[in-house]
């Protein structure tokens, strides 16, 4: 039985509608991945080298983990509606400079303050979480997070379809006119989910032992960092694997990109499901075993000498079920050790989520090469995929030690 509180479409004095949480993470899941179907095609225009260029999404990452940091105890104390509205308005004006940069300097500075648009990531999981239990917030946030799931499947073909049809610049042109959009609808749906006056700085700085010292909350947020980073791995060195070592248009590079969110959908929707009856451990541990079966396989195809873009983004439909399997519930499970902290633990979460991916990113982009083909990042998302089940089984053997 749900204890899901009264909700009215387009009505503030209550908890958003389900949609309104699934636009606002696709928002910043959207940016994250639309434009970089034009990488190759920005490095030219804006005479630079790629890895450079690349700091678009590197630099993006840093930019977030560290936001991060910040939005959960200031959306603790102060709501989660302000911050929202706040980081969207930040991230419109944002855009609109990157479309209006001539120098590689100067879109990368605006590429960066679109970070501000995390914020909606970070606190669509804090705020689902104020509205319902764990096991329930698991459910909801699985399905939260596939309709998100929707948006970087098709996000890259989009990017790749408008870089053809009318240069890079119309995906930001797009990205602003979505922003836009969004930040209306909040404004008139986004109700305060937290109770009014929040917690006191004070006082989240008196959880904060209680909260690091819980070894659950390392567990489950080392899992979804790990999870999370095989598929920053995969986004940092994907443009390379598609243009430069298969040699795929940008359409069909957007195409490839989505391949992964195709599985993250249906992962999504199985948490969505089954998470309630399962329980977040077993969902996360399944979901992990499955990221590792379907690396295991495309690393040995590698070895064997099949190597073709079917091999190699084919088989990241396994990362992508994985993941969507794994991260709802994780989540659900980090920021339900200390409830009244949910908006910190999500922050704190995310911002070693997203550093960590920040790392991988840049890793994964900077040890390929066409000599070395696709192995190097093959092995680093099977890597840190053994990683995340790892950490789940710590979670377990945790709990089993408590009970």
């Amino acid at each position: 039985m749900t204890s899901l509180p009264l909700i009215r479409f387009l009505d503030r004095s209550t908890p958003p509608h389900i949609m309104t949480l699934i636009l606002i993470t696709g928002m910043s899941a959207l940016n994250m991945s639309i434009f970089l179907p034009s990488l190759a095609t920005m490095t030219d225009y804006f005479q630079t080298d790629y890895a450079i260029m690349q700091i678009a999404l590197s630099g993006y990452l840093a930019a977030t983990a560290v936001l991060q940091i910040f939005i959960g105890p200031i959306s603790d104390r102060f709501g989660r509606r302000k911050m929202v509205i706040g980081s969207l308005v930040v991230f419109v004006l944002a855009t609109i400079g990157t479309y209006l940069a001539e120098s590689v300097e100067a879109f990368l500075f605006f590429r960066i303050m679109q970070a501000a648009v995390a914020t909606s990531m970070a606190l669509s999981r804090a705020i689902v979480r104020d509205m319902v239990p764990q096991a329930e917030a698991a459910s909801m946030i699985g399905y939260v997070t596939m309709g998100m799931a929707i948006v970087p499947m098709i996000g890259p073909m989009i990017g790749g379809a408008l870089d053809e049809a009318f240069g890079w610049h119309a995906t930001f042109i797009f990205l602003g006119a979505a922003g836009l959009a969004v930040l209306v609808l909040c404004i008139f749906d986004l109700g305060e989910t937290v109770k009014e006056g929040g917690v006191s700085f004070s006082d989240q700085i008196k959880g904060y032992p209680e909260l690091l010292r819980s070894p659950r909350f390392w567990g489950y947020v080392l899992c979804s960092a790990f999870s999370s980073g095989a598929f920053f791995a995969l986004l940092g060195g994907a443009s390379f694997v598609a243009s430069g070592l298969f040699n795929l248009s940008p359409l069909w590079s957007g195409v490839a990109l989505g391949a992964p969110a195709i599985g993250y959908a249906a992962g999504n929707f199985l948490s969505g499901r089954f998470s309630v009856q399962m329980g977040i451990n077993m969902m996360a541990l399944i979901g992990t075993a499955v990221t590792i079966l379907g690396l295991g396989i495309s690393v040995i195809l590698t070895l064997a000498g099949v190597v073709h873009p079917l091999n190699f983004f084919g088989f990241c439909v396994f990362l992508g079920i994985g993941n969507g399997m794994t991260l709802p519930n994780v989540m659900a499970g980090s920021i339900s050790v200390r409830p009244h902290l949910a908006g910190t633990a999500s922050g704190l979460g995310g911002a070693i989520m997203i550093g960590g991916g920040a790392a991988l990113s840049q890793i994964a982009g900077g040890l390929l090469t066409t000599e070395t083909g696709t192995l190097p990042l093959q092995l680093v998302m099977l890597g840190v995929s053994v990683l995340a089940m790892l950490s789940v089984i710590f979670v377990v053997w945790r709990e089993k030690q408590i009970a």
